[in-house]
């Protein structure tokens, strides 16, 4: 079972949000993605609904996670966007394509990107990633 231990109550009420169709199926459940009080996960299929939520409330994400190919903004837009509002904010970019794009690639450098999976994502791969990023938010705050 997933779990993220060693969330600080200042991380309490911080969201997870999840963009896109396949990622934000249910066969990938909320408490899988998030078994600590206080977190909670946001899913949304259009990412314009989700980037105006992000922009109401950029400072209760601790991540977000997109696939790369949705309507009208990208995923590399979408994340482009959410950096730009939110640096501390962790981001992961799902995608049927290979990493080879250069953008891809530069903005994983710039950590504009946090993190990639390959789809289709598998539960326990998500699992882990989200766990990753989270740990990853906790070694900052201790600092």
């Amino acid at each position: 079972m997933f779990s993220l231990k060693g969330v600080h109550s200042s991380d309490h009420n911080k969201i997870i949000g999840v963009v896109g169709y396949e990622i934000g199926s249910p066969q990938i459940s909320n408490d899988r993605l998030c078994s600590t009080e206080g977190m909670k996960v946001l899913r949304f299929t259009d990412p314009v609904n989700a980037l105006e939520h992000f922009k109401i409330n950029r400072k209760d994400y601790a991540l977000i996670i997109s696939d790369l190919r949705m309507p009208v903004i990208n995923g590399v837009q979408l994340l482009k966007t959410v950096k730009d509002l939110n640096p501390s904010a962790r981001s992961v970019l799902t995608t049927d394509f290979e990493y080879d794009s250069e953008l891809i690639q530069d903005y994983t450098k710039k950590q504009i990107i946090n993190g990639l999976l390959q789809k289709p994502v598998q539960p326990h791969e998500l699992v882990i990633e989200v766990n990753k990023q989270i740990g990853i938010i906790e070694s900052i705050n201790k600092k």
